[in-house]
Parts: C-alpha cells; sequence; structure tokens
C-alpha cells in the first residue's frame, strides 16, 4: 500500500519483557517508586527522520548507536490501523530511565523509516512478527514480538485512553532488550519478509 502522509511518531519504553525485567527493582526506587500502569511513550520529532537507504551522521561527540529495531503501526483514524511499517529508533547508550530521553534519542537523523506500509491484512497477526538486524551483514540480533508485554491492540487501546491518535501518526511496538551497537562506517539491516528491509549506514559527522 501507499505511505500515508506522516504524522507524529511515538515510541514505546518497557513494552518487552526482558527489557522490563531488566529494569527490575529500579522501577520501585524513587522518583516513581511503582512501575508504570499505563504506556510509557515519548515522540521522535521530524528532526530524527532519515529515509530508507540513507546515511545518518554521527555527532562527535557519539561514538557509537544502540540500534532499535521494530515496528510501527501506521494509523488511518483514531482507533483503525492502517499498516505496519520498519523502524531503528537509534540512541545513544546510556542507562538512566528516570529522566525523558531527548538528548539521548532526537538527534538529528536517529529514526531511520521504511518505504514499505504492509496492510493490517496482509502483514499478519504482530504477535508472530520476527525481525533480523544484521550489522555488515552479520546477524546481531533477532527481535521476536511474540515477547511484548502490551500486544499491538493492547497497546493501541491503553494509548487511546489517554490520548487520541490521527491518521499517518505511528506508534511503535517497543525495542527489545540486547540491542546491538553501531559505528560510523557500519551499514545496518533489520528484515522481515512481510515488511521488506530498511537499511542505512552511519557515518561520522562532518568537522
Amino acid at each position: 500500500m501507499s505511505v500515508i502522509e506522516r504524522g507524529t511518531v511515538y515510541g514505546t519504553l518497557m513494552n518487552f519483557r526482558g527489557e522490563l525485567d531488566a529494569i527490575g527493582a529500579k522501577m520501585s526506587e524513587p522518583p516513581y517508586k511503582a512501575p508504570p500502569q499505563a504506556p510509557v511513550l515519548y515522540v521522535k520529532p521530524a528532526n530524527t527522520w532519515s529515509e530508507n537507504g540513507a546515511v545518518i551522521h554521527l555527532p562527535a561527540h557519539v561514538p557509537e548507536v544502540e540500534i532499535g529495531a521494530t515496528v510501527a503501526m501506521v494509523m488511518k483514524s483514531a482507533t483503525e490501523v492502517a499498516g505496519y511499517i520498519l523502524l531503528n529508533d537509534l540512541s545513544v547508550p546510556h542507562d538512566n530511565f528516570f529522566r525523558p530521553p531527548v538528548k539521548t534519542k532526537c538527534l538529528d537523523g536517529f529514526l531511520a523509516i521504511g518505504d514499505r506500509v504492509r496492510a493490517r491484512n496482509e502483514a499478519g497477526d504482530p504477535a508472530v512478527f520476527k525481525l533480523q538486524v544484521k550489522v555488515n551483514g552479520e546477524l546481531k540480533q533477532t527481535v521476536r514480538f511474540a515477547e511484548l508485554v502490551r500486544s499491538a491492540d493492547k497497546l493501541l487501546a491503553d494509548v487511546s485512553e489517554f490520548m487520541s491518535l490521527r491518521p499517518g501518526d505511528m506508534l511503535m511496538l517497543g525495542c527489545d532488550t540486547g540491542r546491538p551497537r553501531a559505528r560510523a562506517g557500519d551499514r545496518i539491516e533489520i528484515s522481515m519478509p512481510a515488511l521488506g528491509t530498511l537499511a542505512n549506514t552511519l557515518a561520522a559527522e562532518a568537522a
């Protein structure tokens, strides 16, 4: 299907069981003192968007990045999903989840977006989605969406309880733990038969 005009792109934190388990007891510490009851979202603004095949430049103070291979729901309306798309939600490696991830996730070009939106009825059940992540042709990670805390439908329903999504908005299903890292000069490929391949090369930012 054709790509719908893009709206706002939302990321979802702690929606993989492994990610939630890795944080563990920290969620009961101040300032939150309890695990979240609703989905934890963040925004990837337009300055972060990179197209499939684009070169993504890393600032001098960022020697490497974490690869966040994921799938997003592309909205047809506030409650209806038009289809699914591959994303690479890059971030600066960090271990602090207490602060909004603006400085680590919202750098220029830090969201690679696939060029294929596969209709919901063609892509199949997101619970069986499986992504392969390769760096320079070497398999580094397999992401299995059977490990989601909230299924795609549950995530959308829970998010819709406190905010309205608009046509073209994208809602990521989340990124699993064990995210590979990449540096300038590396080529990243994220693939899944139903959604194709999202490929980008990293480069050092010009001085």
